[in-house]
């Protein structure tokens, strides 16, 4: 069934309370247009200057096996960035909740049907992998990889709106390539208003970040009401207007809500490495 992409995340389920789907339903979930808030934060969304993906975390997928004994699962999926539509959370979270009284007695099934639903409402094929409980004693927790901005000795008192003003680089420098990352980064939802904590990996090329500056300008956040994807790529795009990276990826990784994780990168196209969707300590 085609969906009806949005642009009012107001008229979503987030923040109200709703029905839980007792079989999956596509038509639970909530997609909207990325477009829109492209637009408002000086992106062409026709020619954006990024490439990347949403990677989502699922902790609470479940349904029943052919003789009606409950099955979990983790579930990872992978939302391109160029898809036209993402999916509002709590919208997702009803439809994954749908397969808890499903029976499914085959996971190539199961991750099928999740992918064709997600394909719909994205408007773009959609990475789908099931990882079953022999698995989840493989699961890593590691920190984000780089140069933490965190030890460094500075006062800071703007807590928002986001500065980009606080970011420089050293054009006289000799160029470097380093990746810098910090666990301070707080936003908000902009619909319930609540806290969105994260820790922020920028990974680039070109003349010397000043790392004062850089955490000064993450930490400007903290007050700023935004989706996860939006807040990525407002930092990116702001890092490439004010530093000038010949290659940039800025990815973060989001604590969990609701049994899920959303954790967003974009990068320079042609230094566009996916990164790995190694959970943190806090996730």
């Amino acid at each position: 069934m085609p969906h009806d992409p949005r642009s009012d995340v107001t008229a979503s389920p987030l923040g109200r309370r709703v029905e839980m789907p007792v079989t999956p339903d596509a038509r639970v979930l909530f997609p909207l247009e990325r477009a829109a808030a492209r637009r408002e934060i000086g992106i062409d969304p026709q020619a954006p200057s990024f490439v990347g993906a949403d990677i989502w975390n699922a902790y609470e997928l479940s349904w029943l096996d052919a003789r009606g004994k409950p099955r979990v699962a983790l579930a990872e999926l992978r939302v391109p960035a160029d898809s036209p539509r993402l999916i509002e959370s709590k919208s997702l979270k009803l439809y994954l909740n749908g397969y808890a009284q499903s029976h499914f007695d085959d996971t190539t099934l199961l991750r099928a049907a999740i992918a064709r639903d997600l394909a719909d409402a994205t408007g773009a094929p959609v990475g789908v992998s099931v990882i079953e409980t022999d698995a989840f004693a493989m699961q890593a927790i590691a920190e984000l990889p780089g140069i933490s901005l965190d030890e460094q000795g500075i006062d800071i008192d703007d807590y928002g709106p986001p500065q980009p003003d606080y970011l420089r680089a050293d054009a006289s420098a000799p160029p470097v390539e380093e990746t810098l990352a910090t666990r301070l980064f707080r936003s908000h939802c902009p619909v319930t208003g609540l806290p969105d904590w994260a820790a922020v990996q920028i990974r680039y090329a070109g003349a010397p970040i000043d790392r004062a500056g850089l955490l000064r300008y993450l930490v400007s956040w903290r007050g700023h009401s935004g989706f996860h994807e939006t807040c990525v790529e407002s930092i990116f795009t702001h890092i490439v207007a004010r530093c000038a990276p010949k290659a940039l990826r800025v990815y973060a990784r989001f604590t969990r809500r609701g049994g899920l994780d959303i954790n967003p990168w974009r990068a320079t196209p042609g230094h566009d490495a996916s990164p790995s969707n190694v959970r943190t300590a806090r996730q």
